[in-house]
């Protein structure tokens, strides 16, 4: 079985003093409007350090660097962690005889320190990310290339499933930036090139290409789909900075590595960002369409014991309670073969249905439950 792990960067924990389910539910792209000025691709920002750049040459990838590097971030967490207590001497019952409680020590919290990467996004201060490098921080602070000290962090939105979160940080405004392009018409065999801070080295450049496109991956509690997959060498630490191309756009956020091998790292596309950044700034989160079940796929021994004709269709193995799915009627057991108008041959395809469908809207679901083909109306909910 592969393994996949997220790059969550540095974590120093330390004492101070004092078979597959798919959950149906992904996220619904958005337009951009009343938010903090992205800079896209086929945008002209004059203060955008992604500006014009010289034909591809020896100097292509140094000039992309050092165009780009100003707007590469480090990220700092602290979380407090829990406490211990670190002097049993006098919590000895023993000599509880002798002391009693005035001298006893009381626990001592524990921090966690997380380091991770990112990038800045507009002049005045916002900032992508990974949400796993901020998830749990009781602090967040960024440090700025060429500066120093760091910056106090705000988390200003943030998404578990697509795992993108975005910061601000008020650093005087006039920052630089980098653009965000177009993942979609990236080629697999195209040159790439990652910056960030693995093991705390700041701006490590490494360079690749686009092994793949359309990864889907689950780490943990996470099922990526439609990742990046790249060769260029990416490790702790590198979790939130950018994956460029060859024009200097971020075309990816590097997130997470294959455990068990080496050059096979994942990045999600520039496209996902687009779609959902003005979701993240103004609601703080990501409405995530929801049907509610969790599916498997029809396979020949399921088809046998149900009495199906064939293979194709979505086995629901567990209905969530009150969920849209248990209000319409669906069980365990029934089996999707349609939605809205359009055939269900596997789990997958249905979960991109419902991902496309707008909170609210009221769908058709076809289904064979015990051997009859049956129909229900489902309002789509918010994923709760």
């Amino acid at each position: 079985m592969k393994k996949f792990k997220l790059l969550p960067g540095l974590k120093i924990v330390a004492p101070i003093m004092v078979g597959v389910l798919l959950v149906v539910g992904v996220a619904v792209a958005g337009s951009l409007h009343g938010l903090p000025h992205l800079t896209w691709a086929d945008e002209t920002n004059p203060g955008n350090v992604t500006g014009s750049l010289p034909g591809l040459g020896p100097d292509t990838i140094p000039d992309i660097v050092s165009k780009v590097s100003p707007a590469v971030v480090k990220i700092n967490t602290t979380e407090q962690v829990g406490g211990e207590n670190l002097d049993p001497f006098f919590n000895d019952p023993f000599f509880k005889q002798f002391f009693g409680n005035q001298y006893r020590v009381q626990p001592q919290p524990k921090v966690s320190q997380g380091l991770g990467s990112g990038f800045i996004v507009s002049s005045d201060g916002y900032i992508l990310t990974n949400e796993h490098v901020i998830d749990g921080a009781d602090e967040i602070s960024v440090t700025l290339a060429g500066r120093d000290g760091s910056y106090p962090a705000k988390k200003i939105g943030a998404d578990h499933d697509l795992d993108l979160a975005v910061l601000k940080i008020d650093a005087g405004g006039d920052l630089p930036t980098v653009s965000l392009g177009n993942s979609d018409s990236i080629r697999v065999g195209d040159w790439v090139i990652a910056i960030g801070n693995p093991y705390g080295l700041d701006h490590t450049v490494t360079v690749g290409v686009i092994s793949a496109k359309g990864r889907p991956i689950t780490v943990q509690d996470r099922q990526y789909k439609n990742l990046l997959q790249t060769d260029a060498s990416i490790n702790p630490g590198n979790s939130g900075g950018p994956l460029l191309n060859l024009n200097g756009e971020v075309i990816g956020i590097n997130t997470a590595v294959n455990a068990q091998a080496q050059g096979i790292g994942f990045a999600i596309p520039s496209d996902t960002v687009r779609s959902v950044f003005d979701d993240l700034v103004n609601k703080g989160g990501v409405e995530h369409p929801w049907l509610g079940v969790y599916l498997q796929p029809v396979t020949s021994q399921i088809a046998q014991y149900y009495g199906l004709k064939n293979q194709s269709g979505a086995l629901i193995a567990m209905v969530v309670q009150g969920s849209p799915a248990e209000k319409a009627g669906l069980q365990r057991g029934d089996v999707i073969t349609g939605y809205n108008g359009n055939s269900i041959s596997n789990p997958n395809e249905l979960t991109d249905l419902v991902s496309g469908t707008e909170v609210g809207s009221q769908v058709e679901i076809k289904y064979i439950r015990s051997g009859g083909t049956n129909t229900v109306i489902v309002t789509i909910e918010a994923k709760k």
